[in-house]
């Protein structure tokens, strides 16, 4: 394959057959630069390249219902027109967010037509997952009678956002984000049809991180910075993409998949013990844009699950970081956040309390509603304490050590029952001592033996 890119999705389509020609001159730079033909794509190389799954699927002559899976501006609405234009089928693009029941309908009426004469359809339908359960269900009889081959292209993780029946009929192609070099390669070929002035290094490099991979933003953004240069300037520097972009270089999907994805990887280097690479996540984070009070919701969170009793300060911390940065505002509270996140991080790490809830949450869901004890019972009136609600109960702070070994908490049948396990980390390896030393008296209290000193 060439060195060209693969480019965005949702400008005016490639040419096929029977369609206008190409671009003109005041056409948005990315429809002017889109490929016109297969080899001219680049990017996507894990399906396009020799021997590769869609090359194959091209090159067999045998269209396939597929969903086209990947981040915006990486090619999707080009590669299902270019699909089309290499098996000369016609091509009807349906979109989700605008469609409904009619459009499919029409859709359906058209590939109808083009049967009867012998031509191939391909139904495309962008940001397939806004369709709802019943509008992607109309599809299913078609795509199983061969009517027309059918090609979703959507954002999200079509596990969770297409229907499984649909889901279980077209293949998934999983695009990626474009690399550093096709990205410097779309730069160079903007900068060409615009007759930009040079781009230095450092703005190149911003220009590219700024797009995260995206041809259409890269191209836009270049477009734009180029119209507002003056004339004469030598080159384009970081300074000159401050000016005319501003705040428009911070970069961030605060929706979709790469936003959870951000929120699991700090979580993730958190729980992993690893300060650098969830300082990393959390700078993501903030440079995009994301809501501080989001991100110190999940520290909290992050502070009770994965560190909980072996550093019980880790909670407090964090709560400290919430309250500090309400104070403060941005930018001057997010550095409280930085030390929250490394204290997080280097913390002695603990699962035991999330596990026991979990465990605990099962066991109650699952299982009967087992009454109170009657020694555990309150009695606040008469007929209760004739009941002998309360009557056995003994109160711990009558015996030695503020404990009464033995004593029954649970109920029947769930005696033995453990949830929390502490680990041998931080405070939990005092706390694991103790319950040890609890259950000691416990076990000699219940066999009938004199429970020892408190120990």
């Amino acid at each position: 394959m060439s060195n060209a890119s693969l480019f965005p999705d949702e400008f005016a389509p490639v040419p096929v057959p029977g369609s206008a020609a190409a671009p003109g001159a005041h056409a948005p730079l990315p429809e002017r630069l889109r490929p016109r033909k297969l080899d001219e794509v680049v990017g996507q190389r894990h399906l396009l390249g020799d021997g590769m799954p869609l090359r194959v699927a091209l090159e067999s002559g045998r269209p396939h219902s597929m969903i086209l899976w990947g981040p915006p501006g990486v090619g999707k609405t080009t590669l299902a027109r270019l699909m089309a234009q290499f098996f000369d089928a016609q091509f009807i693009a349906i979109s989700a967010v605008l469609g409904g029941v009619k459009d499919i309908r029409e859709a359906v009426e058209r590939a109808e037509v083009a049967a009867g004469q012998g031509r191939r359809t391909i139904v495309f339908v962008d940001e397939v997952h806004r369709f709802n359960k019943a509008q992607q269900d109309a599809f299913l009889p078609h795509v199983e009678s061969g009517l027309f081959s059918f090609i979703g292209a959507t954002t999200e993780n079509p596990s969770f956002e297409v229907n499984s029946a649909l889901l279980s009929r077209a293949t998934v192609h999983v695009l990626k984000s474009l690399d550093e070099q096709d990205m410097r390669e779309l730069l160079a070929r903007g900068r060409a049809a615009l007759g930009a002035p040079p781009i230095t290094e450092a703005a190149t490099l911003r220009l590219i991180g700024y797009a995260d991979g995206d041809a259409r933003r890269v191209l836009n953004t270049l477009e734009t910075v180029a119209q507002l240069t003056p004339a004469g300037t030598a080159e384009i520097d970081e300074a000159l993409l401050e000016r005319t972009l501003g705040e428009q270089l911070r970069r961030y999907d605060k929706g979709g998949d790469q936003f959870y994805d951000v929120i699991s990887a700090l979580h993730k280097s958190v729980r992993g013990s690893n300060p650098d690479a969830a300082l990393y996540w959390l700078v993501r984070m903030l440079d995009g844009g994301v809501d501080a009070r989001y991100i110190t919701r999940r520290l909290i969170r992050m502070a009770s699950e994965d560190i909980g009793n072996a550093d019980p300060r880790a909670l407090r911390l964090c709560l400290d970081a919430a309250e500090t940065y309400e104070r403060l505002g941005s930018p001057e509270g997010e550095l409280t956040l930085a030390q929250a996140v490394v204290y997080l991080a280097i913390a002695p790490k603990s699962n035991a309390v999330y596990n026991a809830y979990n465990n605990v949450r099962a066991l109650i869901k699952q299982d009967a509603s087992r009454p109170v004890p009657v020694h555990l019972r309150n009695a606040p009136t008469r007929l209760m304490k004739e009941l002998g609600y309360g009557k056995a109960y003994r109160y711990a702070h009558d015996f030695p050590g503020a404990y009464v070994a033995g004593e029954q908490y649970l109920p029947d049948g769930l005696e033995d029952q453990r949830f929390y396990e502490p680990v041998p980390r931080g405070l939990e390896i005092k706390i694991g001592a103790r319950l040890d030393e609890l259950r000691r008296l416990d076990a000699e209290a219940r066999d009938g033996g004199e429970p020892g000193g408190e120990g």
